[in-house]
């Protein structure tokens, strides 16, 4: 009786081990899942969120489009919709957000932006006004501001304030919805959309001169840094005017329906077409590494450079149609 009595005790430690040894068994593979979703989450939420979208033949949708007004102010809107609302503004996404380890696409996102807010600048100064002594347009006026807006500004950021501030794709809406008030305007004949010749010579050298101002950073960057190994700007460059090619894309496929009889009259057609063209060419560019060999090299491209020779290109197409109006 004895023995069987002082088995008790022994039997509920190993009762107890066996529960803890249990406990250990079923507790690895929760902790296991844990880790691979901590892992998995930075590179499956990247590739979810990750969406270059270079498609030129876009058409804006909804409220962005507003019978009777300017093609060219539908594009902008449609476009800045289409990377804030629907494709989702990643450029000021927070470290913990899977998006905020992305790299090409904030950078396309926000040549983008750089073209609609260059251009914007133009449809406030020429375009959407009478003469340069007459008033711009308030809401032209407010878009172009607001597209100024840096792209990387999050909702809180404590280096400027500790209080939240406004984040790049709140300001980018305001802008949107401007840019439509004017168009709204401009459909009920109370806004200006100046057809001459010379405002559309003033905007195309406009654009000229900031396409060119990219290919001067090609050049420096090329000049700087081809042939290193590892380039971990070349991507962010070629991202970068790639969207910015895209947006004056849309915008001049656009701007020729706004200034379709302007064109006709000047038989500028080919020109135009062969302008497009170039800067599709500079769309199109899509390799799966950007390599910035040495521009002599044998065996790897330069695909800065590449992307370079059409940017030149439609660099100088635009040129040729500025003086093609002058006369």
């Amino acid at each position: 009786m004895s023995e069987i009595g002082n088995s008790g005790p022994a039997q509920k430690r190993i009762g107890t081990n066996r529960v803890k040894a249990a406990a250990k068994r079923s507790w690895k593979p929760i902790v296991l899942i844990i880790v691979f979703l901590i892992i998995a989450y930075y590179p499956i939420g990247m590739l979810m969120v990750n969406n270059i979208e270079d498609d030129i033949n876009f058409v804006p949708t909804g409220e962005n489009v507003v019978a009777g007004g300017s093609k060219t102010v539908d594009m902008m809107a449609g476009l800045i919709d289409r990377e804030i609302n629907i494709n989702r503004w990643t450029a000021n996404d927070p470290f913990f957000m899977p998006s905020s380890m992305l790299d090409n696409m904030p950078n396309y996102q926000q040549g983008v932006i750089s073209a609609l807010a260059r251009f914007a600048f133009e449809l406030t100064d020429q375009i959407g006004r009478t003469r340069g002594s007459s008033q711009t347009d308030p809401d032209l006026q407010a878009a172009a501001g607001l597209l100024q807006y840096s792209g990387t500004q999050w909702s809180w950021d404590p280096s400027i304030s500790l209080l939240p501030t406004a984040a790049s794709e709140e300001q980018y809406e305001k802008a949107r919805k401007s840019l439509i008030s004017y168009n709204k305007r401009l459909a009920e004949g109370k806004a200006v959309f100046e057809k001459r010749a010379d405002n559309l010579i003033a905007t195309l050298d406009r654009i000229a001169l900031d396409i060119g101002s990219s290919t001067a950073a090609i050049d420096k960057h090329i000049d700087e840094n081809a042939g290193d190994i590892i380039d971990f700007q070349a991507d962010d460059l070629f991202y970068n005017i790639k969207g910015q090619s895209y947006g004056y894309f849309m915008i001049l496929k656009t701007l020729s329906q706004d200034y379709e009889k302007l064109i006709k009259e000047r038989a500028l057609g080919n020109a135009w077409s062969q302008m497009l063209g170039s800067l599709t060419s500079v769309i199109e560019l899509d390799p799966f590494i950007i390599v910035n060999a040495t521009p002599d090299s044998q065996f790897m491209p330069n695909h800065l450079a590449a992307q370079g020779f059409y940017v030149l290109r439609a660099r100088a197409q635009l040129q040729e149609i500025s003086n093609i109006l002058l006369k």
